[in-house]
């Protein structure tokens, strides 16, 4: 049989992998910037693991942005592709491409218990939805429900384009600072990589601070480091991650639990699991008890992405007659 690859589309990289077995083989991370599309990544990544084309069988790639049609381009980075004109490229059979938190959903079936750790206390609910929300280069938000038969249906959705909530007088002082920028402000354009930067410049203008850093990385190290306006950007940032999911599982009746993924907040998971996250996602006042019990865990594993795209292969093999 021929083997399958999976991918994991982001703004940045694009990570591949081989899928046998159920498993993850031979992972490889790429930055689309070194290459004109995902064919050319493609064949890049074959020749390093030693595949001739016309090896991979099966392809899944999870891609941010919705997916629809037989012409797609990657949200957050310059690739395009044609399904068709990609499988003849790569001489492969099938080509499935999903939502990139559709993928981050279907992953979170395969965690370990080592790869996440507990924000929120609690017991998933197996007869309700569980909910994935994460910031990396955006912010992606998806549904995941059990089905009777042991797969797995995810809701796809754009949530992380929704308003920005707000919660407290301050969040408004702020959010007035980013309206007066952005006009129109997402949640995506705080709980973001970039966010990081966005909300700190807000912050210094409210609080008559300079700015000192000029990257998210530099503003986490020095939040790390106990600077005062950099901690504070961690700190407000993990609210109003607590509010965004918080309302989402409202939305969604997500009682069987949210898991927290994506690249930005484990780099500080120590200050955010000591932060008001899990105050500001139960603060929805006379619906506040409806969060009580809902597990929360911030999920550490490194790929959750391509075992989501393996995951939904697997699926989509087990229908096919």
């Amino acid at each position: 049989m021929k083997l399958a690859l999976v991918g994991d589309i982001g703004g940045t990289n694009a990570r591949f992998a081989l899928w046998r077995d159920e498993q993850l083989e031979a992972v490889q991370v790429l930055p689309t910037a070194d290459f004109a599309g995902p064919e050319q990544a493609i064949v890049a990544y074959l020749q390093a693991q030693g595949l001739p084309l016309g090896s991979i069988g099966s392809v899944c790639l999870a891609c941010a942005g919705p997916v629809s049609g037989k012409l797609f381009r990657f949200t957050n980075n310059h690739w395009r592709t044609d399904l068709t004109a990609f499988c003849e490229a790569l001489q492969i059979d099938r080509l499935q491409m999903i939502n990139d938190f559709s993928a981050m959903a279907l992953g979170m079936t395969r965690i370990a218990e080592h790869e996440r750790v507990q924000v929120c206390p609690g017991e998933p609910q197996a007869d309700h939805p569980a909910l994935a929300i994460g910031a990396g280069t955006g912010l992606g938000v998806s549904t995941l429900l059990a089905q009777a038969d042991g797969r797995w249906l995810v809701l796809p959705g754009e949530g992380g384009h929704v308003d920005l909530p707000i919660g407290s007088p301050r969040e408004v002082e702020l959010w007035q600072i980013l309206y007066r920028q952005l006009g129109h402000v997402r949640a995506e354009d705080v709980l973001s990589g970039n966010g990081l930067l966005v909300l700190y410049r807000a912050i210094c203008e409210l609080d008559g601070q300079p700015l000192l850093h000029a990257t998210p990385a530099a503003i986490t190290t020095a939040g790390l480091a106990g600077e005062p306006v950099a901690a504070a950007v961690l700190e407000q940032f993990s609210c109003w991650l607590g509010r965004a999911a918080g309302n989402n599982v409202l939305t969604l009746g997500a009682r069987g639990g949210v898991y927290i993924v994506g690249g930005v907040v484990p780099r500080f998971a120590e200050r955010f699991l000591a932060s008001g996250f899990a105050k500001s996602f139960r603060d929805k006042g006379c619906m506040s008890h409806y969060l009580d019990g809902i597990p929360v865990w911030l999920v550490t594993a490194e790929y959750p992405g391509l075992t989501g795209a393996g995951v939904a292969l697997q699926q989509a093999s087990e229908r096919s007659p």
